[in-house]
């Protein structure tokens, strides 16, 4: 049965967070709101943890998992980064945005995509997952909380209690997120000369990357 954590969207509960930082350091899969819609995170060195993950999302190995990182100074430990790449990311984070980088070996074989060796990465503009990842202090593993029989990722964390009691561990409740996904930007090609790709266009306003 999960925990629920009902946190203010401004001013989060130390206290709260500290607990929810003690269920995912412990194997956890929690539910925690972003600036884009719930996704669900765990601890990024735990293979059992991820493997629930993907189990609770219904997705495969190579579904990308998405890196949930404090702030741009995260992202050189897991992700091959050049100057170019750098700066498109730097106009967009915090922000609604995930983009798909090559992984450094920092990541763990088993949450990059199999055949690209590649991982998501994004900031997120919220304040309890900021704080979260302040008190965590690492960066969390990630996808984005969607039931799998709907196309649209949840939002309410009542309806995701509801729903997902009996699978995640924690809820952590700051009130409703937006309704859409993030837009995901393949920065990849960058590395060779190339353009970034528009992958999806989701709730982040892709003019902001030139896109």
């Amino acid at each position: 049965m999960a925990q629920y954590f009902e946190l203010h969207p401004d001013n989060p509960q130390p206290r709260l967070l500290k607990q929810a930082v003690a269920i995912i350091a412990t194997g956890g899969v929690v539910a925690v709101p972003t600036d884009s819609s719930y996704a669900i995170a765990c601890h990024l060195d735990d293979k059992a943890a991820a493997d629930r993950l993907r189990q609770i999302r219904r997705v495969d190995d190579k579904h990308h998992l998405t890196l949930l990182c404090r702030d741009l100074s995260e992202l050189a430990n897991y992700a091959r980064v050049d100057n170019r790449q750098y700066r498109l990311l730097k106009s967009a984070t915090p922000g609604p945005y995930t983009f798909i980088l090559d992984a450094t070996r920092e990541v763990p074989r088993r949450v990059s995509h199999p055949q690209r060796k590649t991982i998501g990465l994004r900031v997120p503009q919220h304040k309890v997952l900021q704080e979260l990842l302040a008190q965590h202090g690492a960066p969390l593993l990630a996808t984005t909380l969607m039931a799998s029989d709907e196309t649209e990722p949840m939002n309410d964390p009542d309806v995701i209690r509801d729903r997902f009691q009996k699978l995640l561990d924690a809820v952590i409740g700051a009130g409703p997120c937006p309704d859409q996904p993030t837009t995901v930007v393949d920065l990849t090609p960058m590395a060779t000369g190339g353009d970034a790709v528009l992958l999806r266009q989701g709730r982040g306003d892709a003019a902001v990357l030139g896109l």
